[in-house]
């Protein structure tokens, strides 16, 4: 790719920039600008800049900051391509957020002066590989490889236990563990496993879905049942870990905002030599009854400076889901700061 940078407007506009991207390859260049030229609409959306594509060319007119990030983002989807991969709005959505977070001075420390390619944390899969759509990801998955523990904690729609169980699948697939072990409570907004049909394995299973999903993503699906019937990897309900010690291992607690507080304990606690252990959940979706602790929230603030654990906390603005589902994370959450503030005043 080639960039050829225009003389900035005179009379006062010296913040505009003129920018020119020219791509070698002529097909490559049309899935970059997308049908009808969709994903050069949503750069010009998102970033305010005018993205006019001829050929293998596109041109980029506007603020100087929104032009460069336009580029990079543009350079870096360029990149995917040329790797074999195809691109999907999230991850237009997803470079335009990482190219803004780089004049935000946020978490992209492989981006090392102006002009480079970014490159985004990954976690690859012999069935897939995916990339950080937003600056908290890429934090998350930098994390998950270097400490042993990590919290993700944050909203529905931020990848925060579907990243988890890639990173299980590649570290199981790279032989840097045995064995890859899937918990959750057995609380889900206040129902309880008895009511359901089926033996235990029966009852626990809808509540560990969103694990055998992203698991199915990762890996094809004969070898994640041989791994299953051979309990490489496992996938069980919280009460299942007491008194076990859990090594060479990659174990991940999801929906952990259920969790009381000596079941938090008992889990941390299991962590043995060559393991990893990744804890996520969303202190904002708390099931337990009322007047329990969370002991995800527990956690939290008693071991907060612990060193060698990482808490990467996700907001609203990191959901990659459906767009409405950033809308209403963020209505809630809103909503939430308002009846805080309207008890404070009649506290007063």
């Amino acid at each position: 790719m080639k960039a050829v940078r225009g003389a900035a407007p005179a009379s006062g506009a010296s913040d505009m920039a003129h920018i020119e991207l020219t791509f070698d390859d002529n097909r490559l260049a049309g899935a970059l600008f997308g049908q009808y030229d969709e994903n050069l609409a949503l750069i010009e959306q998102k970033l305010g800049v005018d993205a006019r594509a001829r050929g293998n060319k596109v041109e980029l007119r506007g603020d100087a900051l929104a032009s460069e990030q336009a580029r990079r983002a543009l350079d870096y989807l360029y990149g995917r391509l040329q790797a074999g991969h195809e691109l999907q709005r999230s991850d237009v959505e997803g470079a335009i957020r990482m190219a803004v977070a780089q004049d935000d001075q946020l978490v992209l420390p492989t981006l090392e002066s102006k002009g480079a390619r970014m490159a985004m944390a990954g976690i690859s899969t012999r069935k897939k590989t995916i990339h950080a759509r937003t600056p908290t990801q890429d934090a998350y998955i930098r994390a998950m490889d270097r400490a042993e523990l990590v919290f993700g904690i944050g909203p529905a729609g931020t990848g925060k236990t579907y990243l988890a169980v890639a990173h299980a699948a590649q570290l199981l697939e790279r032989g840097q563990v045995e064995r890859i072990i899937l918990s959750r409570p057995a609380v889900e907004a206040g129902e309880r496993l008895g009511f359901l049909p089926g033996d235990m394995k029966d009852k626990v299973d809808p509540y560990l879905r969103p694990l055998y999903d992203a698991l199915y993503d990762m890996m094809p699906a004969e070898k994640v049942e041989r791994a299953i019937a051979a309990q490489v990897i496992e996938i069980a309900p919280l009460a299942f870990m007491r008194g076990r010690t859990l090594a060479n291992a990659a174990v991940i607690l999801d929906e952990a905002q259920n969790t009381t507080t000596m079941q938090m304990k008992m889990f941390l606690t299991r962590l043995g030599e060559n393991a990893r252990m990744i804890v996520t959940g969303d202190p904002s979706q708390i099931d337990l009854p009322a007047g329990q602790k969370s002991g995800l929230v527990e956690a939290l603030r008693v071991l907060d400076g612990v060193p060698s654990i990482v808490t990467c906390r996700f907001e609203a603005k990191d959901v990659v889901r459906h767009r409405l589902v950033q809308a209403i994370v963020e209505a809630y959450e809103a909503d939430a700061t308002r009846g805080r503030a309207a008890l404070l005043t009649e506290q007063r």
